[in-house]
């Protein structure tokens, strides 16, 4: 049965590839399905990463004079539950 998502061929060391035989035994899913998570797991952090990166940069050249508080962010709700 054909898939329509896309696929992608992995070398792996010996060792790399009996360790993820190993945990997807252990929890019972394919190796594709492993390795389809862990992947997946690796992008979230990176993206995680990436975010905290460009909020570190926001927080250097934040102008705290300039900055809004809590109250008058999100004033504008209150006002147009009314």
């Amino acid at each position: 049965m054909p898939t329509t998502n896309p696929r992608v061929n992995v070398v792996l060391e010996e060792p790399v590839y009996e360790g993820l035989r190993r945990w997807a035994k252990r929890d019972g899913v394919s190796l594709s399905l492993k390795v389809r998570d862990l992947v997946k797991d690796a992008l979230e952090a990176e993206e995680d990463r990436a975010l905290a990166d460009l909020a570190k940069d926001r927080e250097q050249t934040l102008d705290r004079s300039k900055a809004m508080t809590h109250s008058q962010t999100w004033a504008h709700l209150k006002r147009s539950r009314r």
